[in-house]
C-alpha cells in the first residue's frame, strides 16, 4: 500500500495503527466519576498525570463532593495540590468550579462543552476530557503532546490548539475524538518524545513526514 497522500487519508491510518498499539486507551488520570475526572483534569495544567494522581487521593478524601468543595478553605486546598504547580490559582479554580457546580448545575458535573467552558479552570481542552472520557461523548482534547504530534505527522500546520481540533475532527467520525487524542497521548508519552522521538521502534514510521530512519 503506498503512502497516504494527504492529510485526512494519513489520519484514518494513524487512527488504525494506533488502535493497534493502544486498543485499551484509557485516561490516565485516576478518577471514580465526572467529578473527579474535572478536579484532577484542572490539576494537570503544566503537571504529568503521576503527580495529579498522587495529590488527589488526599484531596478527595476531604472534599468528596462538589458541595464539600465549594465549602472548602482556600488555603487548605492550596496545602493539598501545591506539588502540582501553580498552586493558588489552581486552588481558586477547584473550588470556583465546584460553586458553580453547585450554584448552576445543582451539584453536577455537565455535559455540553458549551456548559463546561463557564467553569473557572475550564477551558475547551479540560472540556473535551471530560466529555470523552466520562460521559464517552464527542469530543477531541488538544494538549501539548496531540498538538505536537499531529504536526510532526503532517496532519495540520496549526499551532493553536482550538484550531488543531477543529481540523482533526474533520478526518474522523466523532464518536473515535477521544480515543484518537488519547491514543496520541499514549504514543507521544511512549515513542514520539519531544526531544528524542523513537522513529526506529514507531508503527508510524513509514507514513511520518518527519520521521528518522
Amino acid at each position: 500500500m503506498g503512502k497516504p497522500r494527504t492529510a485526512a487519508s494519513r489520519a484514518k491510518v494513524v487512527a488504525e495503527r494506533l488502535a493497534g498499539e493502544f486498543p485499551e486507551a484509557r485516561c490516565e488520570l485516576d478518577h471514580r466519576n465526572p467529578f473527579e475526572l474535572l478536579a484532577a483534569t484542572i490539576l494537570s495544567a503544566q503537571c504529568t498525570d503521576a503527580r495529579v494522581n498522587m495529590v488527589t487521593p488526599a484531596l478527595f478524601a476531604e472534599f468528596p463532593t462538589p458541595d464539600d468543595l465549594a465549602n472548602a478553605d482556600v488555603s487548605r486546598v492550596e496545602q493539598l495540590v501545591k506539588s502540582t504547580g501553580f498552586y493558588a490559582s489552581k486552588a481558586k479554580n477547584l473550588i470556583g468550579m465546584a460553586r458553580a457546580l453547585v450554584d448552576r448545575f445543582d451539584g453536577e458535573v455537565p455535559r455540553d462543552l458549551e456548559d463546561l467552558v463557564t467553569l473557572p479552570g475550564v477551558g475547551r481542552k479540560t472540556g473535551n476530557v471530560v466529555r470523552s472520557v466520562a460521559f464517552d461523548l464527542p469530543g477531541l482534547p488538544v494538549d501539548t503532546h496531540v498538538g505536537r504530534l499531529s504536526r510532526r505527522l503532517g496532519l495540520t500546520t496549526q499551532e493553536d490548539p482550538v484550531k488543531v481540533e477543529l481540523e482533526l475532527n474533520k478526518f474522523l467520525p466523532p464518536q473515535e475524538w477521544g480515543r484518537f487524542s488519547l491514543r496520541l497521548i499514549l504514543h507521544g508519552r511512549r515513542t514520539c518524545d519531544a526531544r528524542k522521538p523513537k522513529c526506529r521502534d514507531c508503527v508510524l514510521l513509514d507514513i511520518c513526514p518527519s520521521g528518522n530512519p
